[in-house]
């Protein structure tokens, strides 16, 4: 099944590039503890689901670039091209030398209107280059204008066009203690539309990828690559292709034993069917071992309620309102937003 990514904004595109660099470093890579005919099989799976061969001399990204402004694309395009290892389709791609800096309303009622047939065309044609697609990875920052604002209007257009197909919203949570004034306004829209539209939303946040690189890996000075390396890493080996194990697990069953534990989940979710397993003897980027937990926990209910809050008092001055009501995002769409995400809240404060 093959997967199209949409990258969006400066983040998006930047750590779009970092995933499908750490993608392609893996199906190079050894084959650590599997046979030949495993590695192969692996190597066709991640291109099958990644990359389209094509008429290029090498795997060519299933990936669509949109920005507002050409500089990011234009960079991005080059870096792949020149690692002679894999490269993006200099045809999937949109941007307009017109940015929309950080303002979440220009970029959803603005530059989404008036690129809709642009980008969609782009997104069709890669979709119609899968055998058989499995669905949509789109990338994107909460914080910015872009990456969010437009974002969340192209999933809105993506759920319109591919009603059945399978939509996963990567967000990158921004660092707490602000990146652009008005970034916790973008986080409640952002979060509140993708909730409607996306089947499932994969969160980084900045601040804990920032602890990783400083406290396990000893970074120094820790640049944004740096960081979107480390998210790279965890997409993939995430994305890496699998099958479902009940058994041989040796050196892991005791740590995967104590996660069937009823306790840890709801009375009406069977714990066979809350925790699944996926392994593969495939060493993934020259980690013979790692394991990697996606969970759908109250793990994010203080960020989240953090970001809410912050918002909120912001709303009750009406602080930087008008930058959105100039570009038709109204008060009341505020509060619906609102609404939306501390219902959230609430469902999941009750888990």
């Amino acid at each position: 099944m093959s997967i199209v990514t949409v990258q969006l904004g400066q983040c998006g595109n930047q750590i779009g590039h970092e995933v499908f660099n750490a993608i392609c470093s893996d199906v190079r890579g050894t084959h650590g503890l599997c046979s030949k005919k495993e590695n192969e099989s692996y190597r066709d799976a991640c291109k099958e689901r990644f990359f389209s061969e094509e008429e290029s001399e090498v795997p060519v990204a299933r990936a669509v670039l949109v920005d507002m402004e050409p500089k990011v694309i234009s960079q991005t395009l080059s870096i792949a091209a020149r690692s002679g290892y894999w490269k993006y389709d200099d045809r999937s791609h949109f941007c307009q030398k017109q940015g929309s800096g950080n303002n979440w309303a220009n970029g959803y009622s603005v530059h989404g209107p008036r690129h809709k047939e642009i980008i969609m065309n782009l997104v069709q044609k890669e979709a119609e280059k899968c055998d058989r697609l499995g669905g949509f990875f789109t990338i994107m920052s909460m914080a910015g204008g872009t990456g969010s604002g437009l974002g969340a209007f192209v999933t809105q257009c993506l759920r319109d066009t591919f009603p059945t197909s399978f939509i996963l919203n990567h967000v990158i949570w921004p660092y707490g203690t602000g990146e652009v004034i008005v970034q916790n306004y973008n986080s409640v829209l952002t979060l509140s539309h993708l909730y409607q539209s996306s089947d499932a939303l994969l969160v980084h946040e900045n601040d804990v990828i920032h602890k990783i690189c400083a406290q396990l890996m000893n970074i120094k000075q820790i640049s944004f690559r740096d960081v979107n390396q480390v998210i790279a890493h965890q997409l993939g080996s995430v994305f890496q292709p699998t099958y479902t194990a009940e058994s041989g697990l040796h050196y892991s069953r005791n740590l995967l034993g104590s996660f069937r534990d009823p306790s840890l989940y709801t009375s009406w979710l069977n714990p066979q069917d809350a925790f699944n397993v996926w392994k593969t003897p495939r060493a993934f980027n020259k980690y013979e071992k790692s394991a990697s937990l996606v969970s759908n926990s109250q793990f994010l209910l203080k960020p989240l309620d953090n970001v809410v809050r912050k918002a909120w008092n912001m709303f009750a001055s009406k602080a930087y309102i008008h930058q959105y009501t100039k570009f038709g995002i109204e008060e009341e769409d505020f509060l619906d937003s609102f609404t939306a995400l501390e219902q959230v809240i609430s469902s999941y404060t009750i888990l």
